[in-house]
């Protein structure tokens, strides 16, 4: 399924064949299938196969680290690490926007932070996406986490001023539907389907189309007087405003977005991906959370402005 967030766009995660000949995949390290003398030398010793068996149901596990093989919780931890990164610069994004440009104007909200983190996360995400398919490189995926935090930071900080304890909101209704989303996952309640896909891609392409051009007339038309164009404008149901009602379509789209990461990063562990692809679902999923998180955070905001 190719229509899933981009990090996941990598073979590792779509066909077991090209996993193979990945570097570093099954077949360079002879996980390939079994020959047929392999086959009949394990036929006339099995019951020293048995002894060994029992043996290594006695043993732990193999992890990661051991098999050299991606797993689920490999990927879990290390997702935990890149937001740990995002956190200590998400830190220093708020000290800074709050701080201002100077010390003579200390109550003078920087955009510094978010401006860097938005540029620089924006660029890194589109060269760890395309250079993965040659080789994962951690260190840009860490870069990455870092200049989102900056944003993050920084976008948070100037929320906050504006309508106090939004952030906290923001990130509780965060954690929510990730939590909820993922629960329902493991419980094989929701899965990515073919058709379902399609329809996300089609809407995501008319969001990005509207997000265009709410864009351009908010630089180039009366609309700009509002902090979120055509998105604060009432609509026919019951005056809402808009922006509540399509950021609502967008959380449901950034939810099945993060049902397409969980079910990629299930593919990339049964094609046995090499253990780097792990920073590289970490980095997917990150994406998608950071998406969710100012998507809410953004229709907190215009409730709130609207009251």
């Amino acid at each position: 399924m190719a229509l899933n967030n981009p990090a996941f766009n990598n073979p590792a995660f779509q066909d077991e064949k090209a996993v193979r000949s990945y570097p570093g995949g099954p077949q360079a390290a002879g996980l390939g299938a079994p020959t047929q003398a392999a086959t009949t030398s394990r036929m006339a010793t099995d019951a020293a196969a048995s002894a060994q068996l029992e043996g290594m149901y006695a043993a732990p596990a193999a992890g990661a680290a051991e098999t050299d093989r991606m797993t689920v919780e490999d990927t879990v931890w290390k997702t935990v690490g890149l937001f740990a990164i995002l956190l200590v610069t998400a830190a220093v994004g708020w000290v800074w926007t709050l701080g201002g440009v100077s010390a003579a104007q200390p109550n003078q909200l920087s955009i510094l932070p978010w401006i860097i983190g938005a540029l620089g996360g924006f660029v890194l995400a589109l060269v760890v996406i395309f250079s993965s398919r040659k080789k994962v490189r951690p260190a840009l995926i860490f870069a990455y986490a870092a200049f989102e935090g900056l944003f993050v930071g920084g976008i948070s900080a100037f929320f906050e001023v504006q309508w106090q304890g939004i952030v906290l909101q923001a990130t509780l209704a965060t954690l929510v539907v990730v939590g909820v989303t993922l629960a329902l996952f493991a419980s094989g309640k929701v899965r990515a389907s073919k058709r379902a896909t399609k329809v996300f891609m089609v809407a995501m392409i008319g969001y990005l189309v509207f997000s265009l051009i709410n864009l351009g007339l908010m630089f180039f038309t009366p609309v700009g007087d509002s902090a979120f164009g055509l998105r604060s404008e009432p609509s026919f149901l019951f005056g809402i405003p808009w922006g509540v009602i399509i950021g609502v379509f967008v959380v449901i789209m950034a939810a099945y977005s993060l049902v397409l990461d969980f079910d990629s990063i299930q593919r990339g562990v049964r094609n046995g991906a090499p253990r780097q692809f792990a920073w590289l679902g970490a980095f997917g999923i990150m994406v998608t959370v950071i998406w969710l998180y100012i998507e809410i955070l953004r229709i907190l905001a215009i409730l709130r402005g609207s009251n």
